[in-house]
């Protein structure tokens, strides 16, 4: 019991990453209709940027505030001068775009950094506890703390506030919202930059466990969108409980089922993301859309 409980906490450190970027893609998809394929990216230069704030003198809590602004401005940037144009064309070329745009800034991010692997602080310092014979790595829980505080504040956002209802009435009934007086476009371009800074939140949680290179981001991009098709592509709640439950599992299975080693691990997420879409393709919290033809 002592090696599951073990697993368990370590999966939940893993998995908040996943479930902070799937809310991301969660985010995204709600105010847009489309899945966003260069979230990771956009994460991946922000925390880049981060670490040359860092090395021009910033404090960390100086360069998180600058980096969650910089990632806020720069999704509603990003929205505006390279969605928008293609915003009435099929979701194919939206996606075809997200596509392009992920791998212009993971180029555009190796050129101006580099290749090499960085060192970055972690928010939470590293300390342990042990508890019935369990080491518990206490940042662990401050990062699952973090996930769980961010979903509570977009669920108050989206449900108590004005700007939350006009996003969620722009992405489900744009021409209404349009006759009752909403900027629908801004409030698209809002919802890009929320999640752009979401994103930002999830490479600060994630490079200094993966170590700060290139290709970072890519894997856990894969698992985020495991994580947000398996809780339900629109459901933030979905997408955090998605996210703990593939890092759990995951290491779970890889403790357990010795046939799967490390290398398979991303693979068996990939298989399940599969079986739900065959099974539940609305996912665990989704709602399932019907038309009447």
């Amino acid at each position: 019991m002592q090696q599951f409980w073990q697993q368990v906490v370590l999966g939940l450190e893993s998995g908040s990453i996943y479930a902070s970027l799937a809310l991301a893609l969660v985010l995204v998809y709600r105010a847009t209709g489309v899945v966003n394929f260069a979230q990771g990216e956009m994460a991946l230069f922000t925390t880049y940027i981060a670490s040359t704030l860092l090395e021009h003198g910033f404090s960390y809590w100086e360069m998180f505030a600058a980096t969650l602004a910089l990632a806020f401005v720069g999704g509603i940037a990003l929205e505006r001068t390279v969605i928008r144009p293609v915003e009435r064309a099929p979701e194919l070329v939206i996606v075809v775009v997200t596509v392009g745009l992920l791998v212009a800034l993971n180029g555009l991010a190796t050129w101006i950094w580099g290749p090499e692997i960085k060192f970055f602080p972690s928010m939470f310092p590293t300390h342990s506890s042990t508890v019935g014979g369990v080491t518990i790595p206490l940042d662990a829980l401050e990062i699952t703390a973090v996930t769980l505080g961010i979903v509570i504040t977009m669920y108050l956002f989206f449900r108590y506030t004005k700007l939350g209802l006009a996003l969620r009435a722009s992405a489900t009934e744009p021409e209404v919202s349009r006759l009752l007086g909403v900027r629908v476009g801004w409030m698209l371009g809002l919802g890009w930059g929320l999640a752009a800074l979401l994103g930002a939140a999830s490479g600060l949680l994630a490079a200094p466990i993966f170590f700060l290179q290139p290709n970072m981001m890519q894997g856990i991009l894969l698992y985020a969108f495991a994580a947000a098709v398996l809780g339900g592509i629109d459901s933030p709640l979905g997408a955090v409980v998605g996210g703990l439950a593939i890092g759990v599992g995951i290491n779970l299975l890889t403790t357990y089922v010795h046939v799967i080693t490390p290398e398979l691990q991303l693979p068996v997420a990939l298989g399940l993301l599969l079986l739900v879409l065959v099974v539940r393709p609305a996912g665990l919290f989704g709602e399932a859309h019907v038309e009447r033809v």
